[in-house]
């Protein structure tokens, strides 16, 4: 008999205690999970792998990367299905946090989940590596990670930490810097900022190194908090912050890059391995397809909504100092500290040889 309450509170101590845990209790945690979730499919505990409509969470709202991603793989599944399975897209956070989906697909609970990289990195810590700052410049270098070699094994990782399933990619964007106090052009303008942060190692650490005292609120919190002032800013792509509407609570935008927001869509291993092989190649195929279109959306859209932020919601958009070069050496300063997690300094360096950069600049 297996003890779901035990499986439960094993799953939610890998969101608790981050990547340094998450590594020593995952074995048992994704063994005991993987068994419960095929168990609760077989038994229609969820909302069954076999069921004609899944449901799919998704932490931003409509407009955004994610549900683009999202939108677009429940166009192809229904139509490669010849409409037998339909996807309900829920936004918003409907569905719970993104971490708690994390939890719930890996046991059955949430069919599939597009979830920002930052928020699945404590469930398998390896994938932290497409969250060290400035190791990712722009959609080329993002789609040469999640669609070669360190992708599959990212994948691969994912699948045996966690018991999650990456089937695509949303690509997103450089998060900018947004604040309702000042022009931020350099580190030093962030003094005396409250700046909100994902509640995810790596980029707390990255605004440490700039000064910076973070406050890691929960995503569901974030627009509330800027409208009230407990914290002055946040970062983003622009994308996002014209689906999430941040244009409304804040004025200036810093034109960064420390890091490329992507969001994997992810299933449950035991949903997946429930499908029927005909189903199971159906939705790899989705992912596939769906991964082209939002790295093709991105390109066409991400200038024009940069232009409407200005034009027509009044941001102020400005550039960092140097070329950011002293947000980028304070940053990449922490690599270090990561490198037990993402696999050790030797993968940083097949990284960065991946992307055609000098892997001496890995301390």
């Amino acid at each position: 008999m297996i003890d779901s309450t035990q499986t439960l509170s094993d799953l939610r101590l890998l969101t608790r205690t981050g990547v340094s845990r998450t590594s020593v209790s995952r074995a048992s945690a994704f063994k005991s999970s993987l068994a419960i979730a095929v168990t609760a499919a077989s038994l229609g505990m969820a909302a069954g792998a076999n069921a004609a409509t899944w449901k799919m969470a998704l932490g931003d709202a409509a407009g955004g990367t994610q549900y683009e991603l999202g939108k677009t793989f429940a166009s192809l599944v229904e139509e490669k299905s010849g409409g037998d399975i339909k996807v309900d897209l829920f936004p918003n956070g409907q569905l719970g946090s993104e971490q708690d989906t994390v939890n719930n697909a890996s046991m059955g609970l949430v069919d599939l989940s597009v979830v920002a990289i930052n928020n699945l990195t404590p469930f398998s810590p390896t994938v932290g590596v497409l969250t060290l700052p400035y190791v990712i410049h722009g959609p080329d270098d993002a789609k040469a990670l999640t669609q070669g070699k360190i992708g599959d094994e990212l994948r691969e990782n994912t699948l045996r930490d966690s018991g999650i399933r990456i089937l695509g990619w949303a690509y997103s964007g450089c998060r900018r810097l947004t604040n309702s106090k000042q022009a931020v052009a350099s580190p030093e303008d962030l003094e005396g900022m409250v700046i909100r942060v994902p509640k995810n190692e790596i980029m707390i650490s990255s605004y440490q190194s700039w000064g910076v005292n973070p406050n890691p609120l929960a995503w569901s919190e974030t627009f509330t908090a800027l409208q009230q002032g407990v914290v002055d800013g946040q970062d983003n792509p622009y994308i996002t912050i014209d689906a999430m509407k941040f244009y409304e609570v804040q004025n200036h935008v810093t034109d960064s890059c420390y890091v490329f927001s992507m969001e994997p869509l992810i299933m449950g291993e035991g949903t997946f391995q429930s499908l029927s092989e005909e189903n199971q190649q159906l939705v790899l195929a989705a992912g596939e397809e769906a991964t082209s279109h939002s790295y093709d959306y991105l390109l066409a859209t991400e200038d024009s909504i940069k232009k409407s932020l200005v034009e027509e919601h009044g941001m102020t958009i400005t550039q960092p100092a140097n070329d950011e070069q002293e947000w980028i050496a304070k940053a990449s300063s922490i690599w270090p500290d990561f490198y037990d997690s993402i696999g050790g300094r030797d993968k940083l360096v097949e990284v960065l040889e991946t992307l055609g950069r000098d892997p001496s600049t890995a301390p």
